[in-house]
C-alpha cells in the first residue's frame, strides 16, 4: 500500500513549485531507468504476454482505488498488494513499469472532484516515479539475493527475502513521502502512522499470498481466491474509511470541547460586559507582579481610575447607558494603555490598571492622556448632555512594599482624586 502525495498546497494553482519540479526529476528518473532496464532484458522477458500485463494494470488501478484519507496528509491506498504480486510473477522491471502505468493514471480522475491541474499533474508524476523506484529498488534487491520469481513454495529462506523486499519496498515509499511532504511544507515525520504501516504489510504479505496462489493453482481456483481478497480489500477499505470518518468526529468534538473550555476559562476571568480581566484575575495577576518586582528589585505601578458621578449617569440616563459608558470607557483605557500594561475591570465603575517597570512619573502621564480621551470622547451619541469623566489614584510597587498596602494606598489617593474635585491624577 503506498501513499499519495497530499492535495493540499499553499500554490495550488502554480505549476512550477518545489513539490511539482521534484515529481517531474522523479518521474523522469524512472522512466530512464525502466528504459535503460527493459531495453538490457526485454519487456514482459518473463513468457507473459499483454493480457497479463493487462490484468495486473487493472488491479493496480483496483487496489489504488481501495484507499482512504491518511490521518494527517493524503490519501491512503492498498496498491501494495499489486506491486508485490506483480513484482513476484512479471518480475521487477515489468512491475515497475505497469504499476507505474496505474499510479500515473489514477489520478486524473481528481479533476473531476474539483482538484486543480497542477496538482493532479504533481500527483500523477510523483505517485508513478515513486511506484517505480519502490518497486525496482526492493524488487531488484531480492532478485540480486537470490529471490525466486515467480514464488511457489513459502520456506525459511524464501519467508526472509520476501520480508526484505516487502521492508525495502516501505522504506523506500516512506523516503519518498518524507521528501514530498517536506517540499510542500508538512512536517516529515507525519508520514508515518500506526494504523496505516499495519494496513501497508498486510497489504505486502497478501500480495505474497496471491503470488504464490497464481503460480500453484489453476486459473478457476485463483480468480476465486482473489475475488476473496478483493472482498476483503473491500471491507478493510470501508473499515478504514468509517475509522477515518470516527477520528475526524472524535477530532472535532475534542476541538469544540476546547472552545468550550476556554470560553469558560475566559467567563471565570474576564468581565462580561467589558471585555476586560475582572477583580478575580486582577488580583492574581498584581501578586505575581508584586513578587516579581521585589524579586527582581524592579519597579511597577497600581493606578485605580473611578467614573466620575456614575451614579448620576445610572438615575439620569438609565442603566443601560450607564453599561454603555462603562464598555467605552474600557475600550478608551485598553486601546490607550501600552501593551505591556495591564487593564481589567475592579468592581462597579472602577478599573485597575497596572504599569510594569514603569515609575511613578511616567504611569503619571500615561494616566492624564487616558484621563483627557475619555473628557474629550464623544458622548452625546448615548444621551442628550451626557459627559463622563475619571479620576485616579496611585501608587508605586517598589522594595519590600505589601501589595495590599499599595493597593490601599491607590486607594486612598482615588478617594483624594474625588475629593478635590474628581477628573484628575493623584500620585503623591
Amino acid at each position: 500500500m503506498s501513499k499519495s502525495a497530499p492535495n493540499n498546497s499553499p500554490d495550488e494553482t502554480r505549476f512550477w513549485r518545489p513539490d511539482l519540479a521534484y515529481a517531474a526529476l522523479l518521474f523522469a528518473g524512472a522512466v530512464a531507468c525502466v528504459t535503460v532496464l527493459g531495453a538490457q532484458n526485454g519487456l514482459l522477458a518473463n513468457g507473459y504476454g499483454l493480457g497479463t500485463a493487462g490484468f495486473f494494470l487493472v488491479f493496480g488501478l483496483f487496489t489504488i482505488a481501495t484507499g482512504f484519507p491518511h490521518p494527517v496528509f493524503g490519501y491512503v491506498s492498498m496498491d501494495r498488494v499489486a506491486q508485490v504480486m506483480s513484482i513476484l510473477i512479471l518480475g521487477p522491471v515489468d512491475a515497475a513499469w505497469v504499476n507505474g502505468l496505474a499510479s500515473f493514471i489514477f489520478p486524473w480522475q481528481r479533476l473531476r472532484l474539483g482538484v486543480s491541474l497542477p496538482m493532479v499533474l504533481t500527483a500523477a508524476l510523483h505517485n508513478a516515479g515513486l511506484m517505480i523506484f519502490v518497486i525496482l529498488g526492493a524488487g531488484l534487491l531480492y532478485q540480486y539475493l537470490g529471490g525466486g520469481i515467480p514464488v511457489h513454495v513459502l520456506d525459511l529462506g524464501a519467508g526472509l527475502l520476501l520480508l526484505i523486499l516487502v521492508v525495502g519496498m516501505q522504506i523506500i515509499n516512506d523516503v519518498g513521502m518524507m521528501i514530498i511532504v517536506y517540499l510542500r511544507q508538512g512536517n516529515p515525520l507525519s508520514v508515518f502512522n500506526l494504523f496505516t504501516s499495519v494496513i501497508e504489510y498486510v497489504s505486502g504479505a497478501a500480495g505474497i499470498v496471491l503470488a504464490i496462489a497464481f503460480a500453484n493453482y489453476t486459473m478457476p481456483e485463483f480468480a476465486l481466491i482473489l475475488a476473496v481478497f478483493a472482498a476483503g480489500m473491500l471491507i478493510i477499505m470501508q473499515y478504514a474509511l468509517m475509522r477515518s470518518r470516527l477520528e475526524k468526529l472524535v477530532e472535532e468534538r475534542t476541538e469544540d470541547l476546547k472552545v468550550q473550555a476556554e470560553e469558560f476559562e475566559r467567563q471565570a476571568t474576564h468581565d462580561k460586559l467589558t471585555k476586560l480581566p475582572n477583580r478575580r484575575h486582577a488580583d492574581s495577576f498584581l501578586q505575581q507582579q508584586h513578587d516579581l518586582v521585589q524579586r527582581d528589585d524592579q519597579v511597577g505601578v497600581i493606578a485605580l481610575a473611578d467614573v466620575d458621578h456614575f451614579k448620576r449617569i445610572n438615575d439620569s440616563h438609565s442603566h443601560a447607558v450607564g453599561d454603555r459608558v462603562l464598555e467605552r470607557v474600557a475600550h478608551i483605557l485598553r486601546d490607550g494603555s501600552r501593551k505591556t500594561d495591564f487593564v481589567s475591570r475592579y468592581g462597579g465603575e472602577e478599573f485597575l490598571l497596572y504599569f510594569p517597570c514603569t515609575d511613578t512619573e511616567r504611569a503619571s502621564d500615561v494616566c492624564r492622556q487616558l484621563r483627557l480621551a475619555v473628557q474629550n470622547a464623544e458622548w452625546s451619541d448615548l444621551a442628550d448632555g451626557l459627559a463622563v469623566t475619571l479620576s485616579f489614584g496611585l501608587a508605586e510597587i517598589a522594595g519590600s512594599s505589601l501589595y495590599k498596602n499599595v493597593l490601599d494606598e491607590a486607594d486612598t489617593r482615588l478617594y483624594r482624586a474625588k475629593s478635590e474635585g474628581r477628573n484628575r491624577v493623584i500620585a503623591a
